[in-house]
């Protein structure tokens, strides 16, 4: 996975700037990211401060180790099943 360039701060930051009336185009030449990827960030960070950026990645986390969790319990009870489904 490719490693992040800016910290959820750091995009926060700029999208206040752009909210403050800094041109979209002038903050993307600045910080060196595309307008693509300006839009994105505003799509996931719109609104947030900085304190809601750590808690949706914690949230994240959260959500990635419970889905594992889930997804491991429900191949051991298909194992069991498997298993408990043969006839001896």
């Amino acid at each position: 996975m490719k490693a992040k360039r800016f910290t959820e701060e750091q995009i926060i930051s700029i999208l206040k700037q752009a909210q403050a009336g800094m041109k979209v185009a002038e903050l993307c030449r600045i910080h060196g990211i595309s307008d693509v990827t300006f839009y994105n960030w505003r799509s996931k960070y719109g609104g947030m401060e900085a304190s809601d950026a750590k808690r949706l990645k914690l949230l994240e986390d959260e959500n990635k180790k419970l889905k594992q969790m889930l997804a491991d319990t429900m191949l051991e009870n298909k194992a069991i099943k498997d298993v408990l489904s043969k006839k001896w």
